[in-house]
């Protein structure tokens, strides 16, 4: 693409929609998975006994730790799930409306 189509993209209101759309959710999730890793370490370091508690019983060999662990990985698979889906969905389609009306010249 030229420049002048580069320019015009920049300058398009849908652009910067998506800049915006694209930038808050990127955000949200980055906070919410810093919050829940730090909060886990805060919590590993101030309160071991619980990672150390055992869940189902006296004799169950499972604590709580690596349950915790176990779950934040697969709650962190999942959001990527849903930045993916975003992604490939709003964020795509509104790239794609941009590339048309940028390289058409007109603004819907």
């Amino acid at each position: 693409m030229s420049s002048d189509v580069y320019r015009r993209i920049q300058r398009h209101p849908k652009f910067q929609e998506l800049v915006q759309r694209r930038s808050s959710f990127s955000w949200q999730l980055s906070f919410l998975v810093l919050g829940l890793f730090y909060g886990f370490i805060l919590l590993v370091a101030f309160n071991p006994g619980l990672m150390a508690m055992r869940l189902g019983g006296e004799n169950s060999v499972i604590t709580f730790g690596p349950v915790a662990i176990l779950s934040m990985f697969v709650l962190f698979w999942a959001l990527t799930a849903v930045y993916v889906r975003r992604a490939n969905g709003e964020f795509d389609d509104l790239t794609r409306e941009l590339i048309e009306d940028a390289t058409q010249g007109g603004r819907k």
